[in-house]
């Protein structure tokens, strides 16, 4: 059983609090009926505060108290991140769960309630970050230090929440903590007087900048953020608008001399930023590793039954293995096709998707793989951690359009299920709800980030060295799936390694590879792809690369479209979808959220173009 104390003495001592934050569907996604009987000055003090601010953490998750539907709300992201940016298929059968196939084929529709949910819960957790920002001024029993800890992590959620707004919609208000029911002003713009998109980065930034003058380097509670995750996230920032020197000027800060750095990046608990065993960053035993720099901390069998990981219920295998459903967002064969090598070890990265495929049973590839391929994925025949070899077809429940691979970054070992899976019954698949954190950040992520930013505006040398860095990892034999052999689910390994369960070689990049920036920026995306593969990112690093330019997540998807058609996959059935340039790079604001706050008549609201 893993009970995170953090997340704990949320279900008990704050339950009742959160109360006041609770939302209604049908209402303005600022204004929240005070369900409870706590007054705003009964708070104001450490408890209340304190209470507030892991009410804002719990919204890292999606959910807003109730356990069940937070597919759309959850923090992997795995459809608009996965689905969407051609990691995954949506998965089970074309109408389940229907509304993805919407985003899945970039066909997007305003009323989708898939944007709904989600753009709720990011306003949710705004909203509760700035209850702890409204309430500390009165707090009387902390001191002045004490209390700009506090402002520090509401100002850092409150960032976060806003920039996942920010990255899947991009024109969207900002709402501090001076907007609130009682003061009547909950209709807050994303448009100047003008009609002009107003641009929140600047207010973004400031949040993470207070927070990074602010937090402490460590903190007693796993799950809470300090100095070193707010520098890593102010550099994301600055990432996201190619400000790629002052991004790498955060990075420089953290990234430790092990990895070629001069920073003193640490986790919460105060251990040194490192790259770590790969199968431990998605395994609940060995959750908030070194590796973690911010993360949901997912809980089970603590008796709220609202802690865990809901948001990927559905994203397990069907029928059998962990969790016994629902067959849901199952990898591409683009995806499985990327870890295909070379005679060197390195992707092939322009021929990739030819021909003969991945585990096709019409006539498999028979080259050599990346090894990343089998942690990533359930592949028919190979190793799925103690369960035993990945069944052909059964694990999938419509073949015809969701291909032959299983997601395996958020399931589990067999002898997990119900310690690190869910027993409670608030949920009707309480073994599909696991203990495995959510990686928002982790140490891989920031490598790759600085490599980009070291080709744009430092030394080619050292980006290269970032990417062998996260390649030696993976090139590690003791972190490889094999055949006939025990699995150890405590270290994530396994125990005999006498025969690779397939032909794993993987390179790194010799000195000089990266002379060509070109080229180096196409080896550090594809890394991306490789690494950070089923982790929601897809899309949006797609997005980020193209920067409004039309010239690199068009080509990319509609060549991964162009693929899949000719496959079982939700294309061939869908043969019309294409993604359009300096359109679908940004999904449309829900047109619930437009008619609410513009039902005065004064349009506060403004839809991004071509919705």
């Amino acid at each position: 059983m893993k009970q995170n104390p953090f997340q704990y003495r949320f279900t008990t001592a704050i339950s009742l609090m959160l109360l006041l934050l609770v939302m209604s569907c049908s209402k303005n996604f600022l204004n929240k009926e005070p369900l409870g009987s706590f007054s705003p000055d009964q708070l104001a003090n450490a408890a209340g505060a304190n209470g507030l601010l892991i009410g804002a953490y719990h919204m890292i998750g999606g959910m807003g108290g109730a356990a069940g539907n937070n597919w759309a709300s959850g923090p992997s992201n795995w459809v608009f991140g996965s689905v969407a940016g051609g990691d995954s298929y949506k998965g089970s059968t074309p109408s389940d769960q229907g509304d993805i196939v919407q985003i899945e084929t970039w066909a997007y529709n305003t009323n989708n309630p898939y944007f709904n949910q989600k753009w709720q819960a990011l306003y949710d957790g705004v909203q509760r970050a700035n209850e702890v920002l409204r309430v500390l001024p009165k707090v009387t029993d902390m001191t002045d230090a004490e209390k700009k800890v506090l402002e520090g992590e509401a100002r850092f959620l409150r960032g976060h929440f806003h920039f996942e707004a920010k990255k899947l919609w991009n024109n969207v208000p900002y709402v501090d903590e001076t907007i609130f029911t009682a003061a009547k002003n909950t209709n807050v713009p994303n448009i100047d007087d003008a009609g002009n998109f107003i641009n929140i980065w600047p207010k973004i930034e400031a949040d993470l900048q207070f927070a990074v003058a602010n937090l402490p380097v460590t903190q007693s509670q796993v799950g809470r953020v300090n100095r070193s995750a707010a520098i890593v996230y102010l550099g994301k920032i600055y990432l996201y608008q190619h400000k790629f020197a002052q991004a790498k000027e955060q990075f420089d800060k953290i990234i430790p001399a092990a990895y070629g750095g001069a920073g003193n990046g640490v986790t919460t608990g105060g251990k040194e930023y490192k790259l770590v065993n790969f199968q431990d960053n998605f395994n609940a035993a060995t959750d908030n590793s070194a590796e973690s720099i911010f993360a949901y901390q997912a809980s089970v069998n603590d008796g709220s039954g609202t802690n865990g990981n809901h948001g990927d219920a559905l994203n397990l295998p069907n029928s059998a293995g962990p969790g016994g459903c629902c067959g849901f967002n199952n990898p591409t064969m683009s995806l499985a096709n990327s870890y295909k090598t070379d005679a060197n070890g390195l992707p092939q990265f322009d021929t990739y998707n030819s021909a003969p495929n991945v585990s096709d049973p019409a006539g498999p590839y028979t080259g050599t793989l990346d090894p990343r391929i089998d942690l990533t994925m359930g592949r028919p025949g190979i190793p799925y951690f103690d369960w035993g070899p990945t069944p052909a077809n059964t694990w999938i429940r419509d073949p015809a359009t969701n291909g032959y691979f299983s997601p395996k970054k958020n399931a589990y070992a067999k002898v997990q299920q119900d310690l690190l899976s869910s027993t409670e019954t608030s949920f009707w698949g309480p073994t599909q709800i696991t203990a495995n954190n959510i990686n928002i950040i982790r140490f891989a992520d920031v490598l790759l980030w600085a490599a980009e930013c070291e080709v744009e505006v430092g030394s080619a040398g050292k980006a290269l060295s970032y990417v062998n860095f996260i390649r030696a990892r993976a090139a590690d034999t003791t972190g490889w799936v094999y055949k006939s052999s025990e699995y150890d689910a405590g270290s994530g390994k396994y125990i005999t390694r006498n025969t690779a369960a397939d032909k794993y070689k993987i390179g790194q990049y010799p000195a000089g590879a990266f002379a060509s920036k070109d080229y180096a920026l196409k080896a550090i995306r594809f890394e991306r792809k490789l690494e950070l593969a089923m982790e929601g990112h897809r899309f949006f690093d797609l997005a980020r690369w193209d920067n409004g330019t039309g010239t690199v997540m068009a080509p990319e998807l509609n060549s991964f479209a162009t693929a899949e058609k000719q496959r079982p996959t939700i294309f061939n059935i869908n043969q019309s979808a294409t993604f359009t340039a300096k359109k679908n790079e940004y999904y449309p604001i829900p047109q619930t959220q437009i008619d609410i706050q513009n039902a005065t008549g004064k349009v506060n609201l403004k839809q991004n173009a071509g919705y």
